[in-house]
């Protein structure tokens, strides 16, 4: 049974960085937090309750400590050309759109600041805006609508002001 210093530590996660689902299913435990609104809610199945299923999946490592900050992307010089890289912050599905029929957020020629949304990156079904993080005219865009990108991926290059 998940202890309840371990589901705080989850629920604080999840309001630091402004998650609004977290799955996590162990080898004995499983949580579904979701959130909606400010207060989130928790989902507990206990091992007894749960139905069986397929063998459970070797054992992972434990991740990283993560941050209270989210990753922002980052804009670096040294491209080719020698404008300025707006980077991906995570692994994902590029949007240039909102929807399929709507106006891309940035395009060729487009002026940006730092708060400018350029894209949205899909990663675990968030949909999650990504900002130009530097000020300047956009000059290529690197990657297609739909595309799987890397973290630290290059999306667009800039012309500084």
């Amino acid at each position: 049974m998940i202890d309840l210093k371990t589901l705080k530590q989850l629920v604080k996660l999840m309001t630091d960085n402004d998650l609004t689902e977290l799955d996590i299913e162990g080898d004995q435990d499983k949580v579904r937090l979701r959130r909606r609104g400010e207060t989130p809610e928790v989902h507990y199945v206990s091992p007894a309750a749960a139905a069986p299923g397929p063998a459970a999946p070797a054992p992972v490592a434990p991740a990283a400590p993560v941050t209270a900050e989210p990753a922002q992307p980052a804009a670096t010089e040294g491209t080719a050309s020698g404008g300025v890289a707006i980077k991906s912050p995570m692994v994902g599905t590029f949007y240039s759109a909102a929807s399929p029929d709507a106006k891309p957020y940035a395009s060729v020629g487009d002026k940006v600041s730092p708060d400018t949304v350029v894209c949205l990156i899909e990663a675990m079904k968030v949909f999650n805006e990504i900002k130009a993080e530097a000020s300047g005219t956009i000059t290529r865009v690197l990657v297609e609508n739909g595309q799987a990108v890397e973290f630290d991926q290059p999306l667009f290059e800039i012309k500084p002001d």
